[in-house]
Formats: structure tokens, sequence, C-alpha cells
């Protein structure tokens, strides 16, 4: 660039008859003057650079020609040159002054590099930087290298963001969903970056997690049903019933946002991108060797912390409740419900009726139970003489001792169908029974009348047979074994 002049304004030096291949200087100048009269100001080129001066930029214009921008436009905030020769710029024309082709990167305020660079970025999709100036409605305004962008509020986070004091004032990576009217509206997502950096996240998990593991992470938000947990890029849930042993513990009380924790991994649904955490896996189980730490009869104490119809629960220790059933409240006496007894908080001393650690359950009682009576019961197929003890409608229960009832079916009692059986078996009558079955687990005893009577029959026919008895007739018509077996019959409630 020896002649700033003669390069600004795309002339040669060259003498008027001098040519240059077959074009000669008076072809030229036409051309250049030409190209400049077709040029109207704010019409916006795009050109390389072919020099830098001092002071000026020169951009090729296409053939001879070249336009002339104020190196100022492209200092960065330090001062620093930040264009160099052989990069591409938009630039808008402004006149010619003193013959050159004035031009300037400024549209609308912008630097048109800088513009150009944002529309390169929302073409390849490349991420930019921008800082949250304020919250306008909507969503926030972002300002990337002194131009004004906007970042709608379902933007701005993985999670719709309304809290704007989150985010004013930070810089963040965003990516250009819109680009429209030369720069005019450009749309920013910052959740774009934000969802590209869990997906890669959660590709890297998907190699190395697996249930049974231990993972760290920290508290990212705190809901009534359980805590969330940062583990890079993706978030875990520890579910309330797996903060702890004690089923009184509660989220907000247990842990805070922020908090470093560490937890079990429990279970995983890669189709939902969910893992499930778990502190309370983290503990003792409390209920381990429970048997020997609450022996049946044994005596403790603890707060009412739960009170249903059915019921009072019992805190024996973190992690640990028993329950006091209605029946073992009320020291004797009925009562209605449990608060007409006890009420919530109330400390109260126990005894240990039963013990299930498969079910993790423990049985209480106000008063100590008795040691269980023991009871005598008949052997099968043993006959038992008793007593008609109650009449039902499947049924009679016979009292065959003092501490036992057993049942006789309707099935089993050897009358016709539909029979009445409270009109002929009242309370108090003997009844000679057979015992068919016997539940000492559940204290329950079959017995059968039907089978007496068979069994009866059975041994009037065998002595029958036995004698050779003669079929000599009765006054009746009837021989010997037609009396016996009318007799049975009229027993069973069977007219001839």
């Amino acid at each position: 660039m020896e002649d700033n002049n003669a390069s600004a304004a795309g002339t040669p030096a060259t003498s008027e008859n001098e040519t240059v291949g077959q074009e000669s200087f008076a072809e030229l100048l036409e051309k250049s003057s030409s190209r400049k009269a077709r040029l109207r100001p704010g019409q916006t080129v795009r050109a390389k650079v072919v020099g830098i001066s001092s002071e000026t930029v020169y951009i090729d214009l296409g053939g001879k020609s070249e336009g002339v921008v104020d190196l100022s436009e492209f200092r960065d905030e330090n001062g620093v040159v930040v264009i160099k020769e052989g990069d591409t710029i938009e630039a808008s024309f402004v006149s010619v002054v003193d013959g050159a082709m004035k031009m300037s990167t400024l549209m609308h305020g912008h630097s048109t590099v800088k513009l150009t660079k944002l529309r390169e970025a929302s073409e390849n999709g490349s991420p930019v930087t921008g800082e949250v100036r304020r919250e306008i409605k909507g969503g926030f305004e972002v300002n990337i290298d002194g131009i004004r962008c906007f970042c709608p509020f379902s933007q701005i986070d993985l999670k719709r963001g309304r809290e704007g004091g989150l985010y004013v004032g930070r810089s963040f990576e965003f990516k250009i969903l819109e680009f429209k009217e030369n720069g005019r509206t450009i749309v920013l997502s910052r959740r774009a970056i934000l969802q590209d950096e869990k997906t890669a996240a959660v590709n890297r998990l998907k190699e190395s997690l697996q249930v049974g593991i231990e993972i760290t992470g920290k508290v990212s938000s705190i809901q009534k049903f359980g805590a969330f947990v940062d583990i890079g890029g993706i978030e875990g849930l520890i579910p309330s019933s797996e903060l702890s042993w004690a089923k009184s513990d509660r989220p907000e009380k247990t842990l805070a946002p922020g908090q470093e924790v560490t937890a079990k991994l429990i279970a995983i649904d890669w189709e939902k991108n969910r893992l499930t955490l778990s502190l309370k896996a983290m503990q003792p189980d409390p209920w381990q060797n429970i048997h020997e730490k609450y022996p049946v009869g044994s005596k403790l104490e603890g707060p009412v912390v739960r009170l249903t119809n059915f019921g009072a629960f019992v805190n024996i220790e973190p992690g640990i409740d028993g329950l006091i059933h209605i029946s073992n409240l009320g020291a004797g006496r009925r009562i209605n419900h449990p608060k007409e007894v006890v009420e919530v908080g109330k400390v109260v001393e126990a005894y240990v009726l039963s013990v299930d650690q498969q079910a993790n359950k423990i049985s209480l009682s106000i008063e100590p139970k008795a040691a269980p009576k023991k009871i005598n019961y008949p052997a099968v197929d043993e006959l038992v003489d008793g007593v008609v003890e109650k009449v039902m409608p499947f049924g009679i229960f016979v009292r065959i001792n003092d501490d036992l009832n057993g049942l006789v079916p309707n099935s089993e009692m050897g009358t016709p169908r539909g029979t009445d059986h409270a009109k002929s078996f009242h309370t108090g009558t003997p009844m000679k029974v057979l015992v068919i079955d016997v539940d000492t687990e559940q204290g329950k005893v079959t017995l059968s009348r039907k089978a007496i009577i068979q069994k009866e029959e059975e041994a009037d026919l065998r002595r029958y047979r036995e004698t050779g008895a003669k079929e000599t007739k009765s006054e009746n018509g009837l021989s010997d074994f037609g009396e016996l077996l009318k007799a049975k019959l009229e027993e069973k409630g069977i007219r001839s």
C-alpha cells in the first residue's frame, strides 16, 4: 500500500495509455466508477481484508476496487486489533470520500463483525458467552460483546427459571436459537447447553454406575417426597422413606440444599434417566438381632408416635416402632379408640408379646401377658363326650373339656338337610362325637356326629352277621335286621 489514495480509490499507478492485460487504464477506471455508482448508501457487502495500515483496513470490493474502514472499528475494549488480513467481514457503504469508498461495519449501533460471528455461531450451533444483564418481560436480557440478546425464562435452565437473582449479573454459555432481521432479533438458550452437558454426563455414568455402589453428590433441592442430589450432570432422588430407618424423619429436617452427602445407589432406570439413592442403606439395620435385644416378655418404654383405630404405635428406638393393639390397651376393659387411654407424645411402659424380624413388626401390651395355659388336645379318631355349647348357622360348638370347644359342621351332623338344629339340640344337650381334625396352632378342633352314627350302624350290622341272626318276623312283620334298620332311620329323623 505505497499509495493509500490510489489504492483506496481502486486506481492503479499507471499512465492512461498503458494497458494491463487486455484492459486499458480507462476501462478499469470506468469499471471502478460503475461499481461505486452501483453501491447505495447503507448497502452491505461481504468482503475480504486485503490490507491493514495504522488507521485503516482495506477490503476487496471486487475487480480492482477497494473499500476503506476505520481500524478503530476493529479494536476490543483493551485496544487490541481483532482482525487480520484474509478475514471476511460485512461492511456497509457510507459514501465516497476523497475518491475512496468509505465503508463501516457498524449497523444499528452494532459491529457487523460481531454480528457475523453470532450469525456463524447460529448456523453451526457453536456456543457463545453472554452476561445476563436484567430480567425483562418473558425472560432475560443478555449482552454478548455489546449486542443485546434475549433468553426466555424457559430457556435459562433445565427447570423453568423465574428466580432472576440466580442469573442476573452472571455469565453463561448459550446457544443461538434464532438470528433474525440481520441481528435485530437474537434468541438464546442456556437450557440447550445444559441438556447437551447432561446427555454427555449420562452417557459417561452409564458406563460406570451400577446398583449397590456408593455415590457422593450435593443436595440440589428439597421436596416433600424426598431430596434431589446432583452427582455430576444428573440428579438422583433420595425418597423420604430412604432418608433413615426412623419413619418420622422428613427431608427438610434431615438435609439442606448444597449439603454434600454419600448415598447408596439402589435403583437405576435409564429409560427415564432416574437414579434412586438411599441414606438408610448406609446405616446399620436396627432390626438385626431384634429377638436378642427385645425378647418376648421383656419390658420397655417409649413415646407414642401414632394412633390408629386399631392401636397405638410406640417408638422403641430410632427406626423401630412397636404396636400396642387396641385389645391390649384397656388393661382388661373394652375401649373404642386408643385415644381413650394414650395420646401422641406420651411415654408408656409396655411388654413384648411377639417379634417378627422378617416383617419388621413388634407386638406390645400395656400389661404383661400371662403364660399360655397348656391345653390337652384330643387325638384324631378319638371318641369324646361333650355338651352343646352354642348353635350357629354353620354348625354346633361342643364343649369337650373346661379349656376347649370343638366345632361340628352342619355337614358332619348326620341330620337331613334343612334340619333346624337350634330346635333339636339345646345348650347343655349331651353329644358323643368323633375327632376328625386338630389344629393346635389355631386352637381349633373339628368334630363329627355323623361318623359316630355310621360307626354304630357298621357295628350293628357286623354283630348281626357274626351271630347269624335268623329272619324271624316281629309283630309288625319285620325281621330282626329290619327292626334294627328302622330304629336307626328313626334316630336320624327319617320316618318310613
